[in-house]
C-alpha cells in the first residue's frame, strides 16, 4: 500500500502582501507568513497583553527617539517570511524611514506562553537566519527573558541557523540591548 501524503504549497511574501491588499483574509485575523508557511498566531491573554505594552515602554525608553520601536507589526525578514513579532527595534526615525516593514532590525522580541517551543525553535531560527543580531523571548511561563545573540550557521537548526549565545535571566536581573550598550533594562520591568 503506497501512502501518499497532502501537497502544501509555499507562499512568498510578494503573493501574501497581494492576498492581504486584495482583502483575503477576514479583519483581526491573526496570520503570519514564516518560511513559505501561513501560521495562526497565538491568542494574547491578559499577562501576554500586558507584557507587550511594558516591552515597548522599555524598550522605547531604553532606545529613546532616534529608533522605530514597533508593536505587532510586520518586518520583513527574507522573500518567504513576514512575521508580526510583539515587538521589534529598527534604526532611525519614522518619518526618515523608506521602509514601512523594516528588514534591518537590531532587536526582535517575543512574548511567550503557549508559543514557547515555536518562538525558540522556529521563530529564533528564522530571526538568526535574518542576521538579527539579538532576540529575546519573554517567557511567562518561567518567568525569565530568554536572551539570544550571535546568530550563527547551525545544521540542527530548523531553517540553518541559531544563535550562539543564549542566556535566561531572572526577574532581579537587567539587560542592556546590544545596539542600545548604555541603557539598563531591568527584566522586572519586562513582567507582569
Amino acid at each position: 500500500m503506497q501512502t501518499t501524503y497532502p501537497r502544501t504549497r509555499r507562499w512568498t511574501r510578494a503573493e501574501y502582501d497581494r492576498l492581504i491588499e486584495q482583502g483575503m483574509f477576514q479583519p483581526g485575523e491573526r496570520l503570519e507568513l514564516l518560511a513559505g508557511n501561513l501560521v495562526v498566531r497565538e491568542p494574547q491573554g491578559d499577562p501576554h497583553a500586558f507584557a507587550i505594552e511594558l516591552a515597548n515602554e522599555a524598550l522605547r525608553t531604553a532606545f529613546g527617539p532616534e529608533w522605530r520601536v514597533r508593536v505587532q507589526l510586520p518586518i520583513a525578514l527574507d522573500d518567504e517570511s513576514e512575521p508580526e513579532p510583539d515587538v521589534s527595534v529598527a534604526p532611525g526615525r519614522l518619518r526618515e524611514s523608506s521602509e514601512a516593514k523594516p528588514s534591518r532590525l537590531v532587536l526582535v522580541v517575543e512574548v511567550s506562553q503557549s508559543s514557547l517551543a515555536l518562538d525558540r525553535e522556529y521563530k529564533g531560527s528564522l530571526y538568526a537566519r535574518a542576521r538579527v543580531p539579538e532576540y529575546w523571548i519573554v517567557n511567562l511561563v518561567n518567568r525569565i527573558l530568554e536572551v539570544y545573540r550571535d546568530p550563527k550557521l547551525n545544521a540542527s537548526a530548523s531553517y540553518g541557523w541559531a544563535y550562539r549565545s543564549v542566556q535566561s535571566l531572572g526577574a532581579g536581573a537587567h539587560v542592556s540591548p546590544l545596539a542600545a550598550p548604555t541603557a539598563r533594562v531591568p527584566v522586572a520591568d519586562l513582567l507582569p
